[in-house]
């Protein structure tokens, strides 16, 4: 193996002479960089071979050319590539070629090979290396296209695109992705034909072998592609994202409308397909003879819009009454509700009648929708929403209690309505809370005992809001009551002050699980009071680390810092509290302590 490593080193002595001798590195530096390459060959020349190794190789190795770049520049010297930078990317390309050939299997190696192709090798390697890694990831729809997109416009061979895709093709042939690709691709190569003959004609050019047909140019071959991948995929999502490509173009014109009329003939039963039709309303302009001037008449053109697409919308739910249709129509109201108008003149002066038009016609889209059973529970909380953003709390309440009917184990709408009921300040709260606990599995009402508490603290005495605490905690089990155990020892502390407090931590104190942050919340409090008594914190922390002594090395290391710095501190328990935590944290707690306690111990903490 020394044999070898020092016949690769050897190899690089003319490359080194020559930065050495155009003044790029220094001899120390020259010397640095054998040293290191030396260390790095044998990694990678040795029996038993770690893929690092051959990414650290790599990694040397660009930054290498990058420094050289870099030093090239400064210096202006650009002479030398060949026995220099040629040679470096030559070795890269072996080691990569040796690490793919070792770790076929890894993708994101062979996408570092293409990389570095792309930077600092030419065009031809890489299109070997796409070839070489495709024959093994062929299974992989998205490499396909990676090289077909390098061939189309970095080595500017749609012919060699066109192969990649339909080589993809047979290895895929229901892949929805490849297919919008090859049909972008045949767009792109037809539109570039089309520059090439308009140059030509205005140069006054003979076209000789770059006449083409004028159906290519039409993009005829794109066509056949658009008919082929709808004939092996089915559905109204793939036919509209042919059409989205195809209206890039704009030359494109007869192929869209047949596109777009295969749509409605094929997918008429498709919620998607009347979302599309209705919504490409808005971008329908009028004929140049009809063209609006005024700012007056462009906006009442932009109304004239939008009431066609509610129009399409309205059709659409007749034709297919169906959840995914309504949820289309809906979507779309919100949408335009929420959207500001940018003509001045509209906000000025049809601004209100505008957005008041918008909001009555979502509220009659809900209304419609809620009254054939075609509302989705995550529709039933925007329309609530929507209500009480405009103080509609009769409605909202209506709406909240339709939907808690509807879906009474959903903890979601349970706190919609009940934060309606909040917001109208009604009487029935309480009664609302404990109903919904009826309906709703103890393990999901977490939310709504922390907002009965939360209402009753600003509503309610404090005895009611204990009372509610109490029943939670009895209530709620296992990881869930942590938070809630957190949120009664804050209440206490805010309402009655730390004597509370202390009372609420021990009633809790036997209650399992805690959060560290329990424990914490009680120390911080302690410290906060005017006498703060070291009896108690030690109190507190010995419970804490009864709980997470094994785990959390922080706590550790607060307990000493407390003995040594509390007026009250005994500094000579600090030993047997060091001695302590060594038993009980593991691993990479007791390899953290340790170093914190070392830290510590020399002044930086």
């Amino acid at each position: 193996m020394a044999e070898i490593i020092q016949e690769r080193i050897e190899d690089r002595i003319p490359e080194l002479e020559q930065l050495e001798r155009i003044g790029l590195f220094s001899h120390a530096e020259i010397k640095a960089i054998i040293k290191k390459a030396s260390d790095l060959e044998y990694k990678i020349q040795r029996r038993a071979l770690f893929k690092e190794d051959f990414i650290n190789y790599v990694q040397y190795e660009i930054n290498l050319l990058e420094l050289i770049q870099r030093r090239r520049r400064r210096i202006k010297y650009s002479f030398k590539k060949d026995e220099i930078e040629h040679s470096i990317v030559r070795r890269v390309q072996g080691v990569f070629r040796r690490a793919s050939a070792k770790w076929k299997d890894d993708v994101q190696l062979w996408l570092s090979y293409v990389v570095f192709c792309k930077k600092w090798a030419t065009k031809a390697q890489l299109s070997k290396v796409f070839s070489t890694m495709l024959a093994i990831h062929s299974n992989k729809p998205a490499l396909w296209i990676m090289a077909a997109k390098w061939e189309m416009e970095d080595r500017l061979s749609s012919e060699s695109a066109r192969q990649l895709f339909l080589r993809a093709l047979r290895f895929h042939p229901e892949c929805p992705k490849l297919y919008q690709e090859y049909f972008r691709m045949e767009l792109m190569h037809a539109e570039k034909l089309r520059k090439e003959k308009e140059e030509f004609e205005k140069a006054d050019m003979d076209m000789g072998d770059f006449d083409h047909p004028e159906e290519i140019l039409k993009g005829e071959l794109a066509r056949i592609i658009y008919k082929n991948s709808i004939s092996k995929i089915k559905g109204a999502e793939f036919h509209v994202s042919l059409l989205s490509v195809a209206q890039l173009f704009d030359f494109a014109k007869d192929l869209q409308k047949e596109i777009y009329d295969d749509l409605q003939a094929l997918h008429t039963d498709d919620p998607l397909t009347w979302d599309y039709v209705a919504r490409r309303e808005l971008e329908i302009e009028s004929q140049p003879e009809e063209q609006p001037s005024t700012k007056q008449a462009k906006a009442a053109e932009a109304c004239r819009r939008e009431e066609r697409c509610c129009a399409v919308y309205e059709e659409a739910v007749k034709t297919l009454p169906t959840e995914a249709m309504w949820k289309c129509y809906i979507n779309f109201c919100l949408e335009r509700f929420s959207k500001k108008t940018s003509s001045e003149f509209l906000r000025r002066k049809w601004g209100n009648l505008s957005l008041f038009q918008r909001l009555e016609r979502t509220m009659i889209t809900f209304r419609k929708a809620h009254e054939l059973r075609l509302l989705s529970e995550f529709h039933y909380t925007q329309w609530i929403e929507l209500l009480l953003r405009h103080d509609l709390f009769a409605e909202a309440l209506e709406v909240a209690e339709t939907g808690t009917e509807l879906f009474k184990d959903s903890v979601t709408m349970w706190q919609k309505k009940l934060q309606v009921l909040i917001e109208s300040k009604s009487p029935d709260v309480d009664k609302s809370f404990e109903e919904a606990f009826v309906h709703l599995k103890p393990q999901v009402c977490l939310p709504l005992w922390i907002s009965w508490a939360e209402w009753s603290e600003g509503a309610k005495s404090q005895e009611d809001t204990e009372a509610i605490f109490k029943k939670a905690i009895l209530a709620v089990t296992g990881a869930n009551s942590v938070t809630l155990k957190d949120k009664y020892l804050d209440w206490a502390y805010r309402s009655g002050g730390y004597r509370k407090a202390r009372a609420v931590f021990k009633s809790l104190q036997e209650i399992r699980p805690f959060s560290v942050e329990f424990f914490r919340k009680m120390i911080q409090f302690e410290k906060e009071q005017e006498s703060c008594k070291m009896l108690n914190l030690r109190e507190y922390y010995e419970r804490a680390l009864r709980e997470f002594g094994s785990v959390d090395s922080d706590l550790w290391m607060d307990y000493i810092k407390e003995e040594l710095n509390h007026p009250l501190g005994r500094p000579e328990n600090c030993g047997q509290i060091y001695w302590r935590a060594m038993k009980m944290l593991q691993g990479e707690s007791a390899e953290a302590f340790v170093a914190k306690h070392a830290m510590h111990q020399a002044g930086h903490q």
